[in-house]
């Protein structure tokens, strides 16, 4: 249990970093490209490791293990994550880390009806105590509704389908292990997204340049590659209600690292969601 909090907090780290180093070439990328290369990168860093495990495990992939894998891949990577990336070209990115994290809102009732996950009353409180932080965070009587409100409902719309992905999860998680699940779910994904892009057109590799390769990079390695793993290894080593409990502590990390990586100001009601 302790090394699952250990994920936890690794998890919510890198998470934070996640719209950060989006919006920082939002403008330069188009959000299904940039989704599209991201789960490429963070799949193919991953699938040496996965295949190992694959062997270790003794397991043979069948038929309803890859239409598993094409389902996940379609809530992650292709809808969840595109929904994301939308959200971070209309709104601040402080503003969208704090929506995504609402997803454990979601992912109690989905883990409840879909793995009969218990709802302590600890949990409860301890959600309660987190929505009201996020609602001085997020200042709701102030927001601006215009580009902003696009944002927000793509936002609210990625966390979502993101919970539903995430208890979808769980249920192969004893039988693949977290890191192979992350590996097939993206490449899934970005099998779909790469037909998906063909058919309307949407640039592959185009705007991609010496100045922005870094970010792109830090992006498919660190944020989907080791942030989803550690986040799957959280669940393997706690429970699907728990890991969730990242997006919790992302936040109080987000608005900081927004602050000094983009300079987006940091105000009383922030301060007091934070705390």
């Amino acid at each position: 249990m302790k090394k699952g909090y250990i994920y936890i907090l690794l998890t919510a780290l890198i998470f934070s970093t996640m719209e950060i180093s989006s919006k920082m070439i939002a403008e330069q990328l188009d959000p299904y490209q940039l989704t599209f290369i991201r789960f490429f990168i963070g799949g193919m860093l991953l699938l040496p490791f996965a295949i190992k495990e694959i062997k270790v495990r003794k397991i043979t992939l069948e038929r309803q293990d890859l239409l598993y894998f094409c389902v996940m891949g379609l809530l992650c990577v292709v809808i969840s994550m595109s929904f994301f990336q939308l959200a971070v070209l209309y709104t601040k990115a402080s503003t969208v880390a704090i929506l995504f994290s609402t997803n454990p809102i979601f992912t109690m009732p989905f883990a409840y009806l879909i793995l009969k996950e218990k709802i302590n009353q600890r949990t409860i409180f301890a959600l309660i105590i987190s929505l009201i932080g996020i609602l001085f965070i997020l200042n709701p009587l102030g927001l601006n509704l215009g580009r902003d409100f696009t944002g927000i409902i793509f936002s609210i719309l990625a966390a979502v389908v993101f919970s539903l992905y995430s208890v979808l999860g769980k249920k192969r998680i004893p039988k693949f292990g977290g890191l192979a699940c992350n590996c097939f779910t993206f490449l899934a994904g970005v099998a779909m997204m790469f037909v998906l892009m063909l058919l309307f057109d949407k640039p592959i590799l185009s705007g991609i340049t010496p100045a922005n390769i870094g970010t792109v990079l830090y992006i498919g390695i660190v944020v989907t590659g080791l942030g989803y793993l550690f986040y799957f290894l959280s669940m393997e080593e706690t429970t699907a209600t728990t890991a969730s409990i990242a997006f919790f502590i992302k936040p109080a990390l987000a608005p900081v690292l927004s602050l000094f990586i983009l300079g987006e100001k940091i105000s009383a009601n922030t301060l007091c969601g934070m705390f």
